[in-house]
C-alpha cells in the first residue's frame, strides 16, 4: 500500500516545483526595453575608451558604477530638480568610494565595524522614502564591491591604485550621465522627462520606522558584517565574492514577495555561474594575448549590463542574473587566477546565497511574529 501511495504524491510535487519554476522564470514580452538598453552602453562605452587610452583599466569600475547608479537613481521631471538630485547623489556616492577604497586595505576589525553601521544606516533611510532607500541600498553594495577592490589591488603586486583617483573615477562617472541629460534636454526641446529607470519607485514621502522593520534592518546588516568578518578575518581566499553575493541576493525591503526573492536568488546563482564560466577563459593566459581575452570580457561586462537595463521587467530573474554576471566580471578582470580559484568563488558564492536564504526566512518568521501579536480588530457594529 505504501508503494502507490508514495507514487502518487511524487508528482504532486514534482508539479508544484514545475509550477513554481515556471513562475520565478516567467516572461513578459511586454517588458523589453532596448533603446533604454542602448543609451545606458553608449553612456558606459565612453568611460571604457578613456581609460584603455590612458592605460588605467583598475580605474574603469568605479566610472562604470558611477554612471550606472547615477542613471537608475535619476528621479526625471524637471532639468534643475533633476541635476540637483544627481549631483547630491554624486557626492554621496564619491565619499562611499572613498571610504571603501580608503579602508579597504585596514585591519580586517575596522571592515567589519564600517559594513555594519554602513548597512544599518543605508537601511534605515527607509524612513525617507522607497526612492531614497533604493539609492541607498545601490551605494551599499557599491561600498562592499570597493572594499573587495581595494583588498584585491592590494594583494596584487601588479595592480597600483590610489583612492584619490578612483574617487575622481566614481566623480567623473557621475558628471558624464549629468552631462547626457543635460544635451538630451537641450535636444529635447527642454521639456521635463521621465525616470530613466521608471521601475525604480519614486516615493520620498517619509515612513514610520517600525520595530520588525528596524530588527530585519539590524539582522541584515549583522549578517553582511559576518561575511566580512569572515572573508577578511579567516583571510579566506576570494571570500569577498561571499559578501557581495550576500548583498546582491538580499531583498531590499520587507514587503518584496517570497517569488521576487526567489528570483533574487535564482539570478545570483545563475550570474556568479556566469562569471565563473567566463573567467576561466583567461585564467592559464599570459602576456599580450591575456591582454586582449581581458579587453573582449570588459566589453562583454557592459554589453550584459546593456541587456540588464533592456530586460529589467522582462523577467526579473534573468535581470539579476546578467547583473551579478557583470558585476563580478568587471570586478575579478584585473586579477588573473587560475583554475584552483574558481572552486572557491562557486562555494563563497554559495554560501552568501545561502545566507541571504537564512535573512529572508527570518524576515518572513518576524513579519508572521508581529501579526500573531496583532490585536484582532473590532466587529464592525451593524447599522
Amino acid at each position: 500500500m505504501a508503494g502507490p501511495s508514495s507514487g502518487q504524491r511524487q508528482p504532486a510535487h514534482r508539479g508544484k516545483v514545475v509550477s513554481w519554476l515556471r513562475k520565478v522564470f516567467e516572461l513578459n514580452d511586454n517588458g523589453l526595453n532596448w533603446p533604454r538598453g542602448v543609451m545606458i552602453l553608449d553612456a558606459l562605452l565612453v568611460p571604457l575608451v578613456v581609460f584603455w587610452a590612458i592605460g588605467y583599466e583598475q580605474y574603469l569600475l568605479s566610472a562604470v558604477f558611477a554612471v550606472l547608479l547615477t542613471a537608475v537613481t535619476d528621479p526625471g521631471g524637471s532639468y534643475w530638480y533633476r541635476t540637483s538630485h544627481n549631483f547630491v547623489f554624486a557626492l554621496f556616492g564619491a565619499g562611499v568610494t572613498a571610504l571603501g577604497f580608503g579602508i579597504g586595505t585596514d585591519a580586517w576589525g575596522w571592515l567589519v565595524l564600517a559594513s555594519f553601521l554602513f548597512t544599518l544606516v543605508a537601511g534605515l533611510t527607509v524612513v525617507f522614502g522607497v526612492h531614497r532607500f533604493v539609492a541607498a541600498y545601490l551605494l551599499n553594495v557599491w561600498f562592499i564591491v570597493a572594499i573587495a577592490v581595494a583588498f584585491a589591488f592590494h594583494q596584487h603586486a601588479l595592480i597600483t591604485s590610489y583612492t584619490w583617483a578612483q574617487v575622481v573615477a566614481y566623480a567623473g562617472g557621475s558628471v558624464l550621465w549629468i552631462v547626457l541629460t543635460c544635451i538630451a534636454w537641450l535636444v529635447r526641446g527642454r521639456h521635463d522627462r521621465p525616470q530613466p529607470i521608471a521601475e525604480i519607485p519614486g516615493d520620498i514621502s517619509r515612513r514610520k520606522l517600525s520595530r520588525p522593520v528596524l530588527m530585519f534592518m539590524v539582522l541584515r546588516a549583522l549578517v553582511l558584517a559576518g561575511t566580512v568578518a569572515l572573508t577578511f578575518g579567516a583571510n579566506l581566499s576570494y571570500g569577498y565574492w561571499m559578501s557581495i553575493a550576500a548583498i546582491v541576493a538580499m531583498k531590499p525591503a520587507l514587503d518584496q514577495s517570497t517569488l521576487f526573492g526567489a528570483q533574487r536568488l535564482a539570478g545570483a546563482l545563475i550570474g556568479a555561474g556566469a562569471a565563473i564560466l567566463l573567467l576561466l577563459i583567461p585564467a592559464n593566459e599570459h602576456g599580450l594575448r591575456l591582454l586582449i581575452v581581458d579587453h573582449g570580457l570588459t566589453v562583454v561586462a557592459l554589453v550584459l549590463m546593456m541587456h540588464a537595463a533592456a530586460t529589467r521587467m522582462w523577467n526579473y530573474a534573468l535581470y539579476c542574473g546578467v547583473v551579478a554576471a557583470a558585476v563580478l566580471l568587471l570586478v575579478d578582470l584585473p586579477q588573473p587566477t587560475n583554475y584552483s580559484a574558481e572552486g572557491y568563488r562557486v562555494l563563497w558564492t554559495l554560501c552568501g546565497v545561502g545566507l541571504s536564504v537564512i535573512v529572508m526566512l527570518l524576515a518572513e518568521l518576524l513579519g508572521r511574529r508581529r501579526a500573531a501579536k496583532a490585536p484582532p480588530r473590532p466587529a464592525k457594529q451593524p447599522a
